[in-house]
């Protein structure tokens, strides 16, 4: 079945363009104009993907993901965030709470189905349950790939989709610093309109849920990030 897309946006006109090309490619998609809706729609039938405008009405769109964020069962449901090219602020709050990408107004519908579509494919490479199957440890943090479950000397960690994926990426590449440009071709399948403070943030949401692992993904100044192969010291 084709996967089901929740678009949150409180101008008809956006809405029903996002709606359009969305159903274009077979997504199945709903539509919510408040944050209070969206919340409710998400209750009564989870989404696969939330499009997510962050100037709505009364409850933010900052507001619904961090409310949905706050939730254990919607923790990973992938967000794609509509902004205003001037939020730079609003985006980056965005991205800490754990949204999984952005599209700034004016965009190229094409670009946000484009979107869409590489964050629904992390989703599927990384489904948020399974089996066990073949394991991709480094130190303290072991990530079952069949399973797309990541441990921590012995505790789950509840990552996005994009999350598990950079941390994946980060592991297969192990001792190897990786610029922000790769990881944004890694992870995003994209460099296009995508600033490097999207990495950032991740590494920083990662980190936090890392723990006491998080010694383990270093910062190389002016370079970018590498996963260490021995103990920090």
């Amino acid at each position: 079945m084709s996967e089901r897309i929740l678009v949150v946006e409180d101008e008809p006109d956006i809405s029903a363009l996002v709606a359009y090309h969305l159903a274009r490619e077979s997504y199945r998609v709903r539509t919510a104009s408040d944050g209070a809706e969206a919340l409710e729609a998400v209750k009564r039938e989870r989404p696969d993907l939330l499009v997510l405008d962050l100037m709505l009405p009364g409850m933010s769109g900052l507001d619904v993901l961090r409310e949905l964020r706050g939730r254990p069962e919607y923790e990973s449901l992938p967000v794609i965030l509509l902004t205003a090219r001037k939020e730079e602020g609003d985006r980056v709050e965005g991205l800490r709470l754990g949204a999984d990408d952005y599209v700034a107004k004016p965009f190229s519908p094409q670009e946000l189905v484009l979107r869409v579509q590489a964050v629904l494919r992390r989703v599927r490479q990384h489904p948020p349950s399974g089996g066990g199957g073949a394991l991709l440890q480094v130190g303290p943090v072991v990530i079952d790939t069949d399973a797309a479950r990541v441990e921590v000397e012995g505790r789950r960690l509840d990552l996005t989709p994009t999350e598990h994926r950079l941390l994946t990426i980060l592991l297969e590449r192990r001792g190897r610093v990786q610029s922000r440009r790769q990881l944004l071709e890694a992870v995003w399948d994209t460099t296009a309109n995508i600033t490097t403070r999207t990495v950032d943030m991740h590494v920083q949401r990662l980190r936090t849920k890392l723990g006491a692992a998080a010694p383990w993904l270093e910062t190389v100044r002016g370079f970018g990030y590498r996963f260490r192969t021995e103990p920090p010291s």
